[in-house]
């Protein structure tokens, strides 16, 4: 059986800002083709500036990768400027939804759609792909994005990060804010495109119990380090995770791994 090789490859990277702090350190993961890999963390953990070292958007932070490797189906991208990276078909959903708020629904989306033309046949017929995955959209087409709802905004940065017909897509903190009716319906879409597009996903999430539901593989991150990693089974298993990420350990309350004075993480690898 021929192994697949990963479609994105972190070996042990470094972030450094203003060339004296380090965000993150040693990092280190894989995303497969068609899967969806959730790296999770608390805020602060060091999640989206592990996506700003994939995206390029390190330079207007003053920061860039000082140490490690980044490929993208084999061919390294660390430190390219993100026109460059995004050429090579990665699209990012950023924290926040950002969207052009005077724009309409339908000129977020042509304003987006890399190498297209806007009228071009295969730009139109994704757009009006995206809107069968956001039907919630499809009627709002021609009202201003600033109109919209919270969770319409995230669908629309979701839908136009998909006409841009994405090799990779990440995607930053998808439920930060939103209703959890609105979460499920973003999820279930995610996992749908995953399936009918063969989409390759990065995901993430504060949230572990939403984001290892639809997660094939997962990585817990804390003060910039990779500290965990498995499948979502293995990750619901491991007490650390049930204690601080799941609330479930005796039936307690949730706690936060801060509220712990002397918390020391074992640091164990799933092989």
């Amino acid at each position: 059986m021929t192994a697949i090789n990963p479609l994105l490859r972190m070996e042990k990277v470094e972030v450094l800002y203003q060339k004296m702090i380090t965000a993150i350190h040693g990092v280190s993961l894989v995303v497969f083709p068609g899967q969806i890999t959730a790296l999770l963390g608390a805020n602060g953990a060091g999640k989206t500036t592990t996506l700003r070292a994939v995206t390029g958007f390190l330079g207007s932070d003053d920061a860039e990768v000082s140490e490690g490797r980044i490929w993208l189906d084999g061919e390294a991208i660390e430190n390219r400027q993100p026109h460059e990276v995004a050429a090579r078909g990665i699209a990012l959903v950023p924290e926040r939804n950002k969207i052009f708020e005077t724009l309409t629904v339908i000129e977020n989306l042509d304003a987006t759609g890399l190498g297209s033309v806007k009228g071009d046949k295969t730009h139109r017929q994704m757009i009006e792909r995206v809107f069968e995955y956001f039907p919630r959209l499809a009627p709002a087409r021609n009202r201003l994005a600033g109109y919209l709802s919270g969770g319409e905004r995230q669908m629309l940065a979701m839908a136009a990060a998909l006409v841009c017909r994405p090799r990779l897509l990440l995607v930053d903190e998808m439920s930060l804010g939103l209703a959890p009716r609105i979460v499920e319906e973003l999820l279930e879409r995610l996992v749908t495109m995953k399936k009918e597009l063969g989409l390759t996903v990065l995901l993430v999430e504060q949230s572990a119990h939403l984001a290892l539901e639809i997660a094939d593989y997962g990585y817990i991150m804390e003060n910039g380090r990779i500290v965990l990693d498995g499948t979502p089974e293995r990750l619901r298993e491991h007490k650390d995770v049930q204690e601080f990420y799941l609330g479930q350990i005796g039936g307690k309350e949730r706690r936060s791994y801060r509220d712990v004075k002397q918390y020391q993480r074992s640091r164990r690898w799933f092989g």
